[in-house]
């Protein structure tokens, strides 16, 4: 079914035909319908726009991945589904790894994944072969590629299970989240909680990154140092707050 563009609902709609096909396709799970719909609730609350939270989020999220040393951009089935195109492109203009990590996982469901990223301009693509289980985590989310993850100093977790948030950053790790709820545990524990549709959110980290890359390490390192995450989200909280 195509969807008129004319159709008021034309985005939110669009998403979630991507993801019902990526189920159909095999690579995205009942369980990721159910989250992407617990996300638009949120998202219907901040007025489906960025807020200028979010976006300072954005930046400062970029500001931490352009000073790190080993930075790993986690992708699930609904990330894949979504912007596969554009994860790929910040990948490469941060010089980051990518590492796919799934709770519900099979190696079909890694392979199909793997595939559409090789296919959206991936040239090397972890989490496939042996893995490193993350302390405190038993479930297949906690099982993290040696080569990445493992030995990240950053990582993006976009769509994220908030018991990974809580071990990685156990493991002294930056953790930049990107989830529409801000009292998530996600967001709650993550160094940067992006507050943000993820189709927004990492186009406006890509224009982002193409501005800020070739400014001083020490800038950058100020933007961060001067970031306050729990702030931030309280700000956002007060706009659901104000538009309830």
């Amino acid at each position: 079914m195509e969807i008129p563009k004319s159709h008021p609902r034309y985005e939110s709609l669009t998403q979630r035909h991507k993801l019902v096909k990526g189920l159909r396709d095999g690579y995205v799970t009942e369980a990721g319908l159910i989250a992407q719909g617990r996300g638009e609730a949120f998202d219907y609350l901040i007025g489906e726009r960025t807020l200028k939270e979010a976006k300072e989020a954005e930046r400062v999220a970029i500001a931490l991945i352009l000073i790190s040393k080993n930075p790993v951009i986690s992708v699930n089935g609904n990330t894949a589904a979504l912007v596969p195109k554009d994860i790929v492109r910040m990948a490469d203009l941060l010089n980051a790894k990518i590492e796919i990590n799934l709770f519900y996982r099979t190696i079909k469901r890694e392979k199909l994944i793997q595939r559409i990223l090789r296919e959206n301009g991936a040239k090397d693509v972890l989490g496939m072969g042996k893995k490193k289980s993350l302390p405190g985590l038993d479930s297949e989310r906690g099982k993290v590629d040696p080569r990445g993850i493992w030995i990240s100093d950053t990582v993006l977790v976009p769509l994220e299970d908030g018991d990974r948030t809580e071990s990685l950053v156990k493991m002294k790790k930056n953790v930049i989240s990107i989830d529409l709820n801000p009292l998530s545990r996600t967001s709650q524990n993550a160094t940067v909680s992006i507050v943000d549709n993820i189709v927004r959110a990492v186009p406006n980290m890509i224009k982002f990154t193409e501005e800020m890359r070739d400014l001083d390490e020490n800038k950058l390192r100020v933007m961060v140092e001067n970031f306050d995450n729990k702030r931030n989200l309280e700000k956002i909280v007060g706009r659901m707050r104000k538009s309830i």
